[in-house]
């Protein structure tokens, strides 16, 4: 499989497995600027800035650490920061463990002589005894190492400075754009000492080890990529990995298996249950942490559903997932949101698009102008880059491409959704560079976006310039960017667990 070494920002082509409506549509303005794309339909949202500010709700915490038997829940990762705790791990930790196998034990004997007296005559007796020991096995390594992490991560959080303490040679992590700057920082610099991935070799392709790299999926196949190719993270000794990546494509599992005719699913789910039993009957990491320190990744919209054909695998292990939506299950304290990018595919889709069409299209107003196609020798991208806000509405599912989009342009996102986690939400502080808008505030976007002052504008505008680099793909990934920061998302989520062995009395 090979993947494009450029991020595609053209209009799309319709090659996707949505499912079809008739029309299509984009949007964009000029001035304050919300811009939808589905490239045949675009929105404009043209005004001038008035002095209320919009009211933002803060997004809730991801991550929450939990060390023993009794799922007892520790503090934010990011202890000191000003994340909100609501988001609780549930699932148990340290029973993650099935009993230790035997070579991880050894007997240890100690002799003993002992010089005893008995009639005015001494007589050595010599007395051998003997105890069982624990080996000190990678695993448990492991283990103390990441708690000598997490203890630096939470020391680094008390450091309440926007700037980063810690030295770098490329990038010290600053500003407002970060919920704790020193605590990231401290984190990405650990993960790139011990992050450790384990790729299961079993499957073959196009369903495993293969992904789209191109079209409204490409982060999926190109994450793919990049970890098959094992120049970042991977290690060959599953031993010594942290997490253990499941390499099948769900969206490849749509297009070869699914059957349109009867809205079937089942090959697909039978698909993902085998290939548990095949690594789990082969490998013991499965069943040691019941799936917690694996990892799936999908940026298709039925990644949820593909998931759930097997219960460990839908609520306990890593699911990095573009379709982020907490009401379908989307457990923020364990799965990581995944950013959609390279939309090249020309479709309205999804009702909140519907929304914005039928309440704007029409009104014909000089603030918000709306039309149903881009018109002739009008730039994608320029209007785009020319546009204040650019407003980032869900389809089907709650992600959009749109988001990134936005961010290349340097025009503030305007996040129009109901329970979508945006992705790196655990590092990043959305509401410095990005509005917010419920489904139900659609026929109020004139009114919030006019509240946001020339000069907290700006302010969000620089921020947007500064959050680009976590979400640049780069043909060779380079610190810092998509690729780095997805695997920072893995990363925190397996510091939320613990696994160790079970001793047998």
């Amino acid at each position: 499989m090979t993947c494009l070494n450029k991020v595609a920002m053209t209009p799309p082509s319709s090659d996707h497995k949505r499912p079809h409506t008739p029309s299509s549509f984009r949007f964009s303005s000029l001035n304050l600027v919300w811009f939808l794309v589905v490239p045949s339909t675009v929105f404009f949202l043209v005004s001038t800035l008035g002095p209320h500010r919009p009211s933002i709700s803060p997004l809730s915490s991801l991550l929450q650490v939990s060390f023993s038997n009794n799922s007892l829940q520790g503090s934010s990762i990011f202890n000191g920061s000003s994340i909100d705790s609501s988001f609780q791990l549930e699932a148990e930790t340290d029973y993650f463990v099935s009993n230790m196998p035997l070579p991880d034990a050894i007997i240890e004997k100690h002799t003993i002589q002992l010089d005893i007296s008995k009639n005015n005559e001494s007589e050595s007796v010599v007395i051998v005894t003997s105890k069982i020991v624990k080996k000190n096995s990678k695993l448990e390594r492991n283990e103390a190492n990441l708690a000598r992490v997490r203890s630096s991560i939470k020391q680094a959080a008390l450091v309440r400075n926007l700037t980063s303490t810690h030295q770098d040679p490329d990038y010290v992590p600053h500003g407002p754009i970060y919920r704790n700057a020193n605590a990231f920082h401290r984190s990405y610099l650990e993960m790139e000492k011990v992050f450790k991935i384990y790729v299961y070799k079993e499957g073959e392709p196009p369903i495993f080890h293969n992904g789209p790299c191109r079209s409204i999926y490409s982060s999926e196949g190109r994450f793919i990529h990049e970890l098959e190719k094992g120049n970042f993270y991977t290690t060959e000794d599953p031993d010594e990995a942290l997490v253990y990546f499941l390499p099948f494509s769900v969206v490849m599992l749509v297009q070869y298996l699914y059957e349109p005719e009867t809205s079937n699913t089942d090959a697909i789910g039978r698909t993902v249950v085998d290939y548990i039993d095949v690594i789990s009957g082969k490998y013991p990491y499965w069943n040691r942490s019941l799936g917690a320190d694996h990892f799936m990744l999908s940026c298709h919209d039925w990644g949820p559903r593909t998931s759930s054909y097997v219960p460990h695998l839908f609520h306990k292990s890593i699911r990095v997932l573009c379709n982020a939506n907490t009401s379908e299950g989307f457990n923020p304290s364990k799965d990581a949101s995944f950013p959609e990018i390279n939309l090249l595919t020309g479709r309205l889709h999804g009702y909140i698009r519907y929304l914005l069409l039928n309440e704007w299209k029409d009104k014909r107003d000089p603030d918000v102008q709306v039309f149903d196609q881009l018109p002739k020798g009008v730039s994608y991208m320029s209007k785009l880059k020319n546009s204040r806000f650019c407003l980032c509405p869900s389809g089907y599912e709650v992600a959009s491409p749109r988001i990134v989009e936005a961010i290349y342009a340097e025009c503030v996102p305007v996040l129009i959704s109901d329970n979508y986690v945006p992705p790196f939400s655990d590092v990043l502080n959305w509401k410095s560079f990005s509005i917010q808008i419920a489904v139900k505030d659609i026929p109020n976007i004139k009114k919030i976006l006019m509240g946001v002052s020339q000069r907290q504008y700006l302010r969000m505008q620089r921020r947007v310039k500064q959050v680009q680099r976590h979400f640049v793909v780069n043909a060779t990934p380079k610190r810092y960017d998509v690729f780095h920061m997805i695997n920072h998302s893995i990363w925190l989520r397996r510091l939320n667990i613990h696994v160790r062995y079970f001793h047998q009395s």
